[in-house]
C-alpha cells in the first residue's frame, strides 16, 4: 500500500494528463527470446526499456562466485542495492507512459521489498529446460552449466509471490512467442491494457543502446534479427 500511495504521489511528475503509466516486469529464464521481447517494446514510441537493472544484485548478492566475464564492468556501471534499483525505477518518474524492466528470473533472489509486484504487471518468459540448458553450454560450457542456471524454481516463487497479492502473472512460453509472434504480443497487450502497435513485430539489425555491457557474449542472434524467427533446436547433449 504504501509503494502504490508513492507511485500516486509520482504521477504528476511523470506522466502527461490523460496518459496512464504501465510499469511492465519480465522475468525471464535465460536463453529465451527476452532480449527480442525486450527489442518489440523498443519499437513503441511510448515505451522506455531497461535491460537487466538487477544484474549487479544478482552478481554481489545471489551468486557472487558465477562466472562472468563482463563481472567488473556490470559491477561499476550498476547499483548492487537491488531493492534501491527497484524504487528508483518503479517510483521514479518517467518520460514515457510506459517502462518495460527486463529481468532474468533467479535476479528476483534476496530482494526484501517484493510490495512492487501488486503495482506491477509481471510477466513470466519460460522455456524447455533442456533447451535451456543446452543454448546454455553452448555458450559458457558444459561445465559452468547447472538446473540452477534456468531460473525455473525461481520463476515458481514469482508465481506464488504474484499470486499472493491478488494477481495473476502472465506466462508467455517462448516456443509460441517465436512461432506466433503477433497473436502472442496481440494477447500479451491486451492483458497489459495496452494497444497493439505492429512495429513490435520487427526492429532494425544490430545492438540497441539499451542493451547491457553483457549484450556481445548473449545476444548474437538477436543482433542478427530483424524479428521473431524460429530456432533450430538440435537435441541437448547433457
Amino acid at each position: 500500500l504504501a509503494l502504490a500511495a508513492r507511485c500516486l504521489g509520482q504521477r504528476s511528475l511523470s506522466a502527461t494528463a490523460g496518459e496512464k503509466e504501465t510499469r511492465i516486469n519480465l522475468w525471464s529464464a535465460p536463453r529465451c527470446a527476452s532480449t527480442s521481447l525486450m527489442y518489440a517494446f523498443a519499437q513503441r514510441a511510448d515505451t522506455k526499456v531497461v535491460d537487466e537493472p538487477l544484474y549487479a544484485h544478482y552478481l554481489t548478492t545471489i551468486n557472487p562466485t558465477a562466472l562472468r566475464p563482463y563481472r567488473d564492468e556490470v559491477l561499476a556501471a550498476q547499483d548492487a542495492d537491488g531493492d534501491k534499483v527497484m524504487r528508483d525505477l518503479l517510483l521514479g518518474p518517467l518520460d514515457r507512459p510506459v517502462l518495460f524492466l527486463k529481468h532474468m528470473a533467479k535476479h528476483f533472489a534476496e530482494l526484501d521489498d517484493t510490495s512492487f509486484l501488486a503495482d506491477t504487471h509481471n510477466i513470466i518468459l519460460t522455456r524447455e529446460p533442456t533447451q535451456i540448458l543446452a543454448s546454455w553450454a553452448r555458450t559458457l560450457g558444459e561445465e559452468h552449466t547447472r538446473y540452477e542456471d534456468t531460473g525455473l524454481e525461481r520463476q515458481l516463487a514469482l508465481v506464488k509471490a504474484i499470486r499472493a497479492t491478488g494477481k495473476e502473472p502472465i506466462v508467455i512460453t517462448n516456443d509460441s512467442l517465436i512461432a506466433r509472434p503477433e497473436g502472442t504480443l496481440r494477447a500479451l497487450c491486451e492483458r497489459l491494457h495496452l494497444s497493439f502497435d505492429r512495429r513490435m513485430l520487427s526492429w532494425p539489425r544490430g545492438g540497441r543502446p539499451e542493451d547491457g555491457l553483457w549484450a556481445e557474449h548473449w545476444y548474437h542472434s538477436t543482433h542478427l534479427s530483424t524479428g521473431f524467427k524460429p530456432e533450430l533446436r538440435t537435441p541437448p547433449n547433457l
